[in-house]
């Protein structure tokens, strides 16, 4: 299994800016893919980053881009979210995942508190 641990949340004025840090342990040979989600109450956990453990591609979606950055460290087995220029919608609980393959995400974190406020 993989543990995962995020941190870095917390509350910031909009326009500010943010970094998460999700630290993970246990089998992180097994690591292919690690992504950033969010959720809010009410609504269901949306797709927000991810990038590819080796080759270190990233994907962002479409409200997040120019905004935030995915990055990784490889040697700490730490992903990272920057994000910059936050607005009171980007408000949310935001978790970090594990994928060991191609598929779909097999660890979740705990998250972490993200608020923007206007």
């Amino acid at each position: 299994q993989v543990q995962l641990v995020e941190s870095g949340g917390g509350l910031v004025q909009a326009g500010g800016s943010l970094r998460l840090s999700c630290a993970a342990s246990g089998r992180t040979f097994s690591i292919f893919r690690m992504g950033w989600f969010r959720q809010v109450p009410g609504k269901e956990r949306e797709f927000v980053a991810r990038i590819i453990w080796g080759g270190g591609s990233t994907a962002y979606a479409a409200f997040v881009k120019g905004r935030f950055t995915i990055s990784r460290d490889n040697a700490k087995n730490t992903v990272y979210l920057q994000m910059n220029s936050l607005k009171p919608e980007d408000t949310a609980v935001y978790y970090c995942a594990v994928a060991n393959s191609g598929g779909n995400y097999d660890y979740y974190g705990q998250g972490t508190q993200v608020t923007v406020s206007s």
